[in-house]
């Protein structure tokens, strides 16, 4: 979220469970897209040459090592030049605990014998750019893949506790025979063990279901601690299979995009482990595509987004992590709450049955109830295993987070509503989440007696450091209408005014700061944007997830205060976004009437928030941005499903539904799913279609209250 970014400044911190997750350190596995490989980097000069497409190395989806492609190195060795092609390790929120680097390995790939002086020579670069010590790639010999493993006790310069230190894989020329040589290099990576026990069991599909243009096959949990991957075959005819792709051993389903309508498939899987030897396969299974109307596609999308918190949560407590892949025993609240609403569309949808989603739900509330609270108030991030606070975004933040904890809120006191049966499972749910919602103190941050202001965060043993009040316009309206809704640390109703809606200059000030204009300063704005007059607003209106995380449960047909009405302000605030991307002012590839919706989300060099202005705009697009506000342009979202879906799913649909962001710019797409990008999908194209959540939870008496009491200050 961009109000949470100033919190990367200082300093993430790893002071987490030491049973947190070990990913090996992988430099390259796969290219999510097909062409160039974006985490690399190419340099020739003089008559050497290596290969490239905009400076990066081209990936061959013909030849690969594991499905669905490899690195292609094709280079000449000139006496008058150089050549070098670097490799970077990716890095991806939250996976920051890794196995020790014992052993580099890789497989290489030649159709000839090519000696070991006419192959590039090696080198490991440092976070500081230095490289260690050459390393000499031996002959090969076969045609065919040939894996090659290199001790880490043989590069003096590698700390085999640290792989973090390392940062690209480097490539060079060696000598100058003035041939052109091709290579294709697979699984690079550093390894804690030089072999791995042979796997014996055998995997069990469970599922697989067509779709317009995929197929969804999922699997029986794996438990082998010595398996490394699921590797995935295809069949057109039930007989000749070939591999289609690999699946992490913690992620139990896959979704295989293979483009083409009504027409019948077959799978198996094997188990891999860190030899890349295969278990026995699994029996075969088949499912066909279909065609599929647009009431189907918003159901698949909804389905595929759900399974992010269903069977995607985290194990101990049910709840969402902060993206996947990332640490596997942190929960993220707010996410979490976000989570929880889909669920509830996912129970309705038939996804799962009621007697799995009361079970989940009595799950959830047993832990909630026993995490770490501050004030009642919920930590950002939770250990999954011991409920206490990880303070993932800083030594400072290892307490309450009053945003997270109503996102979080908003959910339960859906959920509430919503296991209203009479039996000793749905009360005790409802009872549980009642004594969470009464034991937040909401008037505790206020910070002051007299404040104007709610805070954000607040430390056990720092305080109040952080010291960020909340100001609208962003995505905390939600916390001032439910510290107004609590019946038992309620704040006034005229905090809305003083707090979110302030109009002083600290208002002003905080609101210039972040949107480097004063359009809007005041809270109103009043301006007209792509011809389209916008009333409450920052700048053009924001990132587009203003409009959809205060609003999941909070129905803002019904939120109307002295300045605007909030579902025809956050339908302007949708339009304006479109209508942004539909000029393109930076002509940026791809943005158009199908692709559109900046917010906030992973991207090729950081995480950022992107907004509809210049200097904000990346040429990034998150499928979430478009696709969540359903309720406000269901035309213009659909075009772009559609479009994300049939022309770029190859590369941007997985076993989440859509990755969390893509650039065709840069030739780029996330590997992540994000918890705050993908219920949003779920549970705002349901809000369009039925209207459940904001039904749900409008429904809510405490929330009434609330409401009412903001009414009465209308003048």
């Amino acid at each position: 979220m961009k109000f949470k970014l100033f919190i990367f400044c200082l300093g993430i911190s790893f002071f987490a469970n030491a049973q947190e997750y070990q990913y090996n350190y992988v430099f390259f596995s796969n290219s999510a897209m097909e062409g160039n490989y974006f985490f690399s980097k190419t340099k020739s000069s003089g008559t050497s040459f290596i290969k490239n497409i905009n400076s990066k190395l081209p990936v061959s989806e013909i030849i690969f090592h594991t499905a669905g492609n490899a690195l292609q190195l094709q280079y000449k060795n000139a006496d008058n030049g150089n050549w070098q092609a670097s490799v970077f390790y990716k890095e991806a929120r939250g996976m920051d605990y890794f196995k020790k680097a014992n052993f580099l390995s890789f497989w290489i790939f030649s159709s000839s014998q090519i000696d070991s002086k006419d192959l590039p020579v090696i080198h490991l670069m440092k976070s500081d750019s230095s490289f260690t010590s050459t390393i000499n790639i031996p002959s090969i010999k076969q045609n065919g893949w040939q894996r090659i493993i290199v001790p880490a006790n043989s590069i003096k310069e590698l700390n085999a506790d640290k792989p973090s230190d390392i940062i690209a894989i480097v490539f060079s020329q060696q000598n100058n025979d003035g041939k052109e040589h091709l290579i294709y290099v697979d699984d690079i990576e550093f390894l804690d063990k030089d072999n791995s026990a042979v796997i014996n069991s055998t995997p069990e599909i469970l599922t697989a279901k067509g779709y317009a243009m995929h197929v969804d096959i999922s699997w029986k949990n794996i438990t082998d601690n010595n398996v490394r991957y699921i590797k995935i075959y295809r069949s057109e005819n039930g007989k000749d299979f070939k591999p289609v792709g690999i699946q992490q051993s913690y992620i139990n389903r896959y979704a295989d995009f293979t483009g083409e309508t009504n027409k019948k498939y077959f799978y198996k899987i094997a188990l891999l482990n860190n030899d890349y030897e295969e278990s026995n396969s699994s029996d075969i299974v088949s499912a066909s595509t279909k065609q599929m109307t647009d009431d189907e596609l918003l159901s698949m999308v909804q389905e595929a987004s759900f399974h992010y918190y269903w069977d995607g949560a985290e194990t101990n407590s049910g709840l969402a992590k902060e993206n996947i892949s990332g640490r596997h025993d942190m929960i993220a609240a707010g996410a979490s709450g976000f989570g929880i609403m889909a669920l509830i569309v996912g129970t309705e949808r038939k996804f799962i049955t009621h007697e799995e989603s009361v079970d989940r739900f009595v799950k959830i509330v047993n832990f909630l109830s026993g995490a770490e609270k501050f004030h009642g108030a919920f930590p950002h991030f939770i250990n999954g295993k011991t409920r206490k606070v990880i303070p993932f975004f800083g030594k400072r933040d290892d307490g309450a987070d009053l945003v997270e904890t109503s996102f979080l809120m908003q959910g339960l006191l859906t959920a509430r509503q919503y296991f209203s049966g009479n039996n000793d499972k749905e009360k005790l749910i409802r009872d549980k989440i009642t004594t969470i919602w009464n034991n937040i103190e909401w008037d505790w941050f206020k910070h002051y007696p007299n404040s104007k202001f709610l805070y954000w965060h607040w430390s056990p043993d720092k305080e109040w450091i952080i010291n960020h009040n909340l100001i609208g316009w962003n995505e905390t309206m939600v916390t001032y209408l439910l510290a107004i809704a609590s019946p038992t640390h309620g704040v006034s109703a005229s905090m809305y005014y003083s707090g979110w809606a302030n109009q002083d200059s600290t208002g002003q000030k905080y609101r210039s700061a972040w949107s480097k204009t004063k359009d809007g300063s005041k809270y109103t704005n009043g301006n007209t944007y792509f011809g389209i007059k916008l009333d409450v607003g920052v700048s053009d209106g924001g990132p587009l997830f203003f409009t959809h995380y205060s609003f999941m449960g909070y129905d803002p047909h019904f939120l109307t205060d002295n300045y605007t009405n909030y579902f025809t302000n956050n339908q302007n605030i949708a339009k304006i976004n479109y209508r942004y991307c539909v000029q393109n002012p930076k002509h940026y590839k791809g943005y158009g009437d199908s692709a559109w919706g900046l917010t906030a989300s992973d991207g090729p060099y950081h995480y950022s928030a992107d907004e509809p202005v210049l200097w904000q705009d990346h040429g990034k697009i998150a499928p979430t941005g478009a696709v969540s506000s359903f309720p406000y342009t269901p035309s213009e979202s659909m075009k772009a499903l559609k479009n994300y879906y049939f022309n770029y799913g190859k590369f941007l649909w997985g076993e989440y539904g859509f990755k969390d962001a893509f650039d065709l710019n840069d030739n780029w797409c996330s590997e992540i799913y994000m918890g705050l990008n993908q219920a949003p999908m779920t549970v705002m194209i349901e809000n369009h279609r039925t209207g459940l959540i904001w039904k749900l939870f409008m429904s809510n008496a405490d929330v009434k209250v609330g409401l009412e009491k903001l009414e009465k200050l209308k003048h």
